[in-house]
């Protein structure tokens, strides 16, 4: 066995355990860090020494953080633990209810919960008694008739500032949603006694076998078919906490019963298209995002939504649009491809599907603008434009589906778009 080297604490011990105390509510808060990091973290901190405040966060930042996406966690949990004297009774006001006036309540910041709760992690969340004095035996009574109730204020919450926990209740909620739409009419037609169309055929048949007198109209109608569901989800970076809960929303809707979609195909895309169709007809959700995840070897990576696009258009729209299909593309429109290869992929898109909807988590700032080149290329071709941040979100694309023109965003921001 081999014995490992013993580890040269700094001069002040208290800093050590704050520091591996640091270390396990980013582990808490999702963030991968074993004990080696931690003892890189202290060595590192020994040799850049404790003067700075700026010194320090960035010390322990090339310590822990490995990913872009990592360092909004990063840099709440920090500003909690380290930078706010009163830390403990910000996060306290985080995670416990309390009676607030009539001024604007601030909204968390993205992450903040989940870093909130990882600090709190095992701690009495408890308010303490009030002495008589203050107030310890007053009883409020409060009008909740006009509040939300848990779930309804769930759904308006964005998912980039749910808590763990309101994450799991969020899959949960999904995992009961539909995505109901409208069938189609086909072109095959069959005979019923109350058609809108005259059976000829037929209506000669019938008079061949009485000796050439027409006695009666046959009729016959249009049947219905259901169309296929096509779904482009982005898994990058930017988007990986959204597409994650996305991914929860399609395979409910890939399992639904009686939704009306004949086939559901999934697609994901970052670097490059990998098709998570089969996956996503597993029943349990666990076992099918694992398999997906393991399937697409590019998440939480870079975007070329332009080279992705070209693949699907190449390879798999004549086998799976050739039905008239719905196409959802999820992206947040940052590329990295040329804007032009962008516009001219997502124009042979929608010339291959009936309709085309882009769904963007980017649409819930009210000051939102298609400033970015690849936005800008992409609205154009769309059929319909949605948000996509919340559950409400979700819900609201059966509506985009049963309204012709979607019901959508594209109108307004194509308005902006020319005059920008």
């Amino acid at each position: 066995m081999v014995k490992l080297p013993d580890l040269e604490l700094p001069e002040t011990p208290r800093l050590t355990h704050n520091i591996t105390w640091f270390a396990r509510a980013l582990r808490k808060a999702g963030l991968p860090i074993g004990p080696g990091r931690v003892i890189d973290a202290i060595r590192a901190v020994e040799a850049a020494g404790f003067t700075s405040k700026t010194d320090f966060y960035h010390t322990l930042a090339a310590c822990f953080i490995s990913k872009p996406e990592q360092r909004i966690v990063f840099a709440q949990i920090f500003r909690l633990y380290w930078r706010d004297p009163r830390y403990m009774e910000h996060m306290m006001s985080l995670m416990l209810p309390s009676v607030r006036g009539v001024q604007e309540e601030k909204a968390a910041q993205a992450a903040e919960k989940r870093a909130a709760e990882a600090l709190l992690d095992g701690v009495d969340r408890d308010l303490p008694d009030m002495p008589e004095e203050q107030g310890g035996d007053t009883q409020i009574e409060i009008d909740a008739s006009a509040t939300m109730s848990r779930e309804e204020r769930l759904k308006s919450l964005d998912f980039e500032q749910m808590s763990n926990d309101e994450v799991a209740e969020a899959k949960r909620i999904i995992a009961r949603m539909a995505l109901p739409v409208r069938p189609l009419q086909s072109r095959r037609t069959r005979a019923t006694p109350r058609g809108q169309i005259a059976d000829w055929r037929a209506t000669m048949r019938a008079a061949m076998r009485k000796g050439g007198e027409v006695t009666e109209f046959a009729a016959k109608s249009r049947t219905e078919r259901w169309p296929d569901l096509v779904t482009l989800c982005d898994i990058s970076g930017s988007m990986s906490h959204y597409s994650r809960i996305v991914l929860h929303f399609l395979h409910s809707v890939a399992n639904a019963k009686g939704a009306g979609w004949a086939r559901v195909h999934a697609f994901t895309f970052g670097t490059r298209l990998t098709n998570i169709t089969r996956h996503l007809r597993t029943r349990d959700v666990d076992a099918a995002l694992a398999a997906a995840g393991a399937e697409a070897q590019d998440w939480e990576g870079g975007t070329r939504i332009g080279a992705c696009l070209h693949e699907f258009n190449r390879d798999w729209s004549r086998r799976v649009l050739s039905r008239g299909a719905v196409v959802l593309v999820i992206t947040d429109g940052l590329d990295r491809d040329a804007p032009e290869r962008l516009a001219r992929e997502m124009e042979r898109l929608s010339l291959s599907a009936r309709r085309l909807i882009w769904v963007n988590p980017l649409l819930r700032w009210d000051g939102f603008a298609p400033k970015a080149a690849g936005i800008a290329a992409m609205l154009p071709h769309v059929t319909s434009f949605r948000a996509g941040h919340n559950i409400a979100s979700l819900e609201a694309l059966a509506d985009a589906l049963s309204r012709e023109d979607g019901g959508g965003e594209k109108a307004r921001l194509m308005k902006m778009l020319h005059e920008r």
